[in-house]
């Protein structure tokens, strides 16, 4: 009953996206956002457990909105990508934009912080080195635990731009994504190069002869061998292997083509 309920939601949704990109009807587009609004919530959810308190959840809410309608008018159903691959960093984006261009710390918060600096600089002077947050409590007359939940809600409250230009004394400026980024994750450009052949591909394959295409699903999904194909379709397995063989060097030609284009 579940696996049935979800088939017909998925088709109720695929009749959505048909008739929205036909007249972009605002109600249409209003049931779409309804749907998708879990995406959101996810979204904001996740993003609101290193944020302090003082942070609106609604806000998050409402910026990833916004970043889910824009998804919407640039999604497009026909490139067989799921639209919550697509959304997700964009509603994701869409927060951050907003969380940037708001200045949210609470003034009660940045007050705290500049004594806190002021305090931890005075301290500095008189003992000769940095301050630990229980002398830091002390001198401030606070609670340990005060200073550091002050501490996680100012850490918290920094926004640190990735593109930001740091000081290199080997390579002169450098940017501080390269600094803190993983070597061995893809960067952004790769993720959507990647896509972008992946799209290719499957116009690609799409445009093959049906014989061809099934040869394809029955060899890489199915994972027959030639000889189980040929079984299957009623033909030897070296006529499986030149129709095997014909499809994978129009794939590669049209994929070549993109790469020089």
């Amino acid at each position: 009953m579940a696996k049935k309920r979800e088939q017909t939601e998925q088709v109720d949704v695929a009749r959505l996206w048909a008739r929205y990109k036909q007249d972009h009807d605002p109600k249409i587009r209003e049931e779409l956002v309804l749907h998708y609004l879990p995406i959101v919530k996810y979204v904001a959810t996740k993003m609101m457990q290193t944020l302090p308190s003082s942070v609106d959840f609604n806000d998050l809410i409402g910026a990833g909105v916004v970043g889910l309608m824009g998804a919407l008018e640039r999604f497009d159903p026909s490139l067989g990508v799921k639209f919550e691959t697509f959304a997700l960093p964009r509603v994701r984006g869409a927060i951050l934009d907003e969380l940037r261009a708001l200045d949210w710390a609470p003034r009660s918060l940045r007050s705290k912080a500049r004594k806190w600096e002021r305090a931890a600089e005075q301290l500095e002077k008189d003992l000769g080195r940095s301050a630990s947050s229980e002398e830091l409590a002390e001198h401030m007359e606070l609670d340990p635990q005060d200073i550091r939940a002050l501490l996680r809600d100012l850490n918290a409250a920094t926004l640190v731009y990735l593109d930001e230009h740091l000081d290199d004394e080997e390579n002169g400026k450098t940017g501080l994504y390269e600094v803190i980024r993983d070597p061995q994750a893809e960067t952004p450009l790769q993720v959507i190069e990647k896509e972008e052949l992946k799209r290719v591909l499957v116009e690609a394959i799409n445009e093959l002869p049906e014989q061809e295409k099934l040869v394809l699903a029955l060899y890489y999904y199915e994972e027959l061998t030639l000889k189980e194909i040929g079984q299957v379709l009623g033909i030897t397995e070296s006529r499986v292997s030149q129709i095997h063989t014909k499809a994978i060097a129009t794939l590669r030609a049209r994929l070549r083509e993109e790469v020089l284009e």
